[in-house]
């Protein structure tokens, strides 16, 4: 284990990368929870998504582990199973499994650009002012799905904050505020301690039903029924994903709004938690650029983050991605794929309370939105408001994004006002050809749109 880690060349002990990667799964393992209850509003067998995002979280962090050596984790990501759940199935009218199929082609595109120099065309297309838009209108958007799944917010002739005979939405109001209180002691596990919290006190409130409750082997086995359904239900959504040449348009934006989405949440991560404590090298970054291949630790790790995302696709889940809350066990020391190799064994052992895991209400899951929608848009603080050629496109980013709760048109509206802004200053040399290339594609988008509403086409 000393050797194939190389512990004491990254300065580092069995035991200290053992503590860091339950400090990581403790930070992450609200997905559990979170990740089917959002997924079974896209139509999707709530046990099946359980085990897949298990087995997709344990299988990308091994080969994160294994083939990178980093103590990085993956899971599906928050934000991206808003984008499946909300957008390509509820907007775009793609079916579950369809939307599988697009997830595991925005997989492939990963692979595909990580062995190839696409990856750095990607990388500086996009600016970073709208990077950070992006990252943070997700946040606000995940923290708005989170208060409306409870009617938080009520919608008659004008948006109204909820009454509190609301039983449902006042639990979630406790849970956020347990949770917060957690997160600022430095609670390890916050999220995961407010989620079980508040499922407890939403028993003797109505609130949580105990009637599902069946400990057995039987019961632990049942969600595999479920996950018969998920797992290859990719390939039955690639047959009919482009059976209808006019759908093609609505299928390339999914592919690119995941893809840009997943890239830069990852690259992101690595960034800005691998530079500070030296997982990552500017060597690595510089050769990230240049080169193809995998010739250092941050390809190795991108590459893994992109296979995850397929395996995922393949189990039954959206993109599985590179999760920030690793930085909470590279904090506690872990600097090894030893860390992440705990985290997977974890998380395969949750597969024994699926049991108890099905009586956990919206109720309570709806507060770990609201704070991983916090913690998301501290990346706001990276933007100039001042500057109206950052404020002016980031802003339409975050409020149509919101206000439309469709993350792609969030994005569309963001390339288009920063087209605009460029244009009007004379700085049209500034704008990536890929940017021109995605902001045409989603004004063709809208214009489509407008002419197939009005039944001119």
């Amino acid at each position: 284990m000393e050797k194939f880690f190389n512990l004491k060349g990254n300065n580092t002990s069995i035991s200290t990368e053992v503590l860091a990667g339950l400090t990581t799964f403790f930070a992450m393992v609200y997905i559990i929870f979170v990740n089917p209850s959002m997924l079974e509003i896209a139509g999707m067998p709530w046990g099946g998504v359980f085990l897949a995002t298990i087995f997709a979280t344990a299988i990308g962090t091994l080969v994160m582990g294994l083939f990178a050596n980093v103590p990085y984790a993956l899971a599906p990501g928050m934000g991206l199973n808003a984008l499946f759940t909300f957008t390509v199935v509820g907007t775009f009218g793609f079916t579950w499994q369809e939307a599988l199929a697009i997830v595991f082609i925005c997989g492939i595109i990963n692979i595909v650009i990580t062995v190839t120099k696409v990856r750095k065309s990607i990388i500086v297309s996009i600016p970073k002012s709208l990077q950070n838009a992006i990252s943070g209108g997700i946040g606000l958007f995940i923290a708005y799905i989170g208060l409306n799944n409870v009617g938080f917010i009520t919608f008659g002739s004008v948006p109204d904050l909820t009454t509190f005979n609301n039983l449902p939405a006042a639990l979630t109001l406790i849970g956020i505020v347990m949770t917060i209180i957690l997160l600022l002691m430095k609670v390890k596990g916050a999220i995961l301690i407010g989620i079980i919290a508040t499922t407890i006190i939403g028993i003797p409130m109505g609130v949580t039903n105990l009637e599902g409750i069946n400990i057995s082997f039987s019961a632990i086995g049942a969600p595999f029924n479920d996950l018969s359904t998920t797992v290859f239900a990719a390939f039955k959504g690639m047959g009919t994903l482009f059976s209808d040449i006019s759908r093609l348009p609505l299928a390339l934006l999914a592919i690119f709004a995941f893809s840009l989405s997943d890239t830069f949440d990852t690259i992101g991560t690595f960034v800005g938690t691998g530079r500070r404590s030296g997982i990552f090298t500017d060597e690595d970054l510089s050769t990230l650029q240049v080169s193809k291949g995998f010739k250092s630790k941050m390809e190795k790790a991108l590459f893994a983050d992109a296979i995850a995302t397929s395996m995922g696709a393949l189990l039954g889940t959206s993109n599985t991605t590179t999760y920030v809350e690793s930085a909470s066990g590279i904090e506690e020391g872990g600097r090894t794929g030893l860390t992440s190799v705990v985290v997977a064994v974890l998380f395969l052992l949750m597969i024994l309370v699926s049991p108890l895991v099905g009586i956990v209400p919206a109720a309570a899951t709806s507060p770990a939105l609201v704070i991983v929608g916090i913690m998301m848009v501290s990346s706001f603080g990276e933007i100039n408001w001042q500057d109206l050629e950052e404020s002016i496109p980031a802003f339409f980013t975050v409020m149509v994004m919101t206000v439309a709760y469709n993350i792609s048109y969030g994005i569309a509206f963001g390339f288009i006002a920063y087209v605009i802004v460029k244009l009007a200053k004379g700085k049209a040399k500034d704008i990536h050809p890929i940017l021109w290339g995605a902001t045409g594609l989603f004004a063709i988008y809208f214009i489509l749109t407008a002419f197939n509403a009005a039944n001119i086409l």
